[in-house]
């Protein structure tokens, strides 16, 4: 488990190396996932990043699309502010409804829905900032099917995330889907990880 910040071309394989190790690593980075993914009501789930996940998908990124070098520049860039920097969590979620014509119209209704994500931790609630890159939600107020959300902690909420079994909810507080859900324990640890 890497601990570290920022992917640096470095870090990433040659096309054929990957090629010729890429289930294992899929499998070393779904077993990392694993105890990083939470359900919040009946179709938000929330993966939080780190610096193995994004690697995985900057890795999966230039195997499909073999853009080489120049892919790998644009990657980088797309990739490494989703990477928590030390003093904050980073989470893609997803609203996830099978049916079509359901989910046009459940998006439409969840404009806005990642400005009301949080994290509560010994009583204090950290608001999400929506990942700058672009707006997720349309002038008309239909939210994007997948959010990118920055939790910034203070140091005592960092603290307090960090104590063994601590109570820890996830949420979102939109006046069309309000939904919280209570971490496993599993979970908090490997999100404790992220800090530092």
């Amino acid at each position: 488990m890497s601990n570290r910040h920022e992917l640096t071309p470095a870090d990433i394989l040659p096309w054929a190396e990957y090629a010729a190790t890429r289930a294992e690593h899929r499998k070393r980075v779904t077993a990392i996932k694993k105890n990083r993914r939470v359900e919040v009501g009946p179709f938000v789930t929330f993966y939080f990043e780190s610096f193995d996940t994004m690697w995985l998908q900057v890795q999966e990124m230039l195997h499909i699309e073999r853009g080489g070098a120049a892919q790998l520049a644009d990657e980088l860039t797309a990739y490494n502010p989703l990477i928590p920097k030390g003093r904050e969590l980073v989470a893609t979620f997803m609203i996830e409804i099978d049916d079509p014509l359901r989910r046009e119209r459940v998006l439409a209704g969840l404009g806005g829905i990642e400005e009301t994500a949080f994290v509560e931790v010994g009583g204090e609630r950290v608001a999400a900032k929506a990942e700058e890159d672009q707006d997720r939600t349309t002038a008309a107020g239909k939210a994007s099917s997948v959010q990118f959300v920055h939790f910034p902690f203070r140091e005592a909420q960092i603290v307090a995330f960090r104590q063994p079994n601590a109570r820890v909810i996830l949420g979102l507080t939109h006046p069309n889907y309000s939904h919280m859900a209570a971490l496993p324990e599993a979970t908090r640890a490997a999100l404790a990880e992220d800090f530092g």
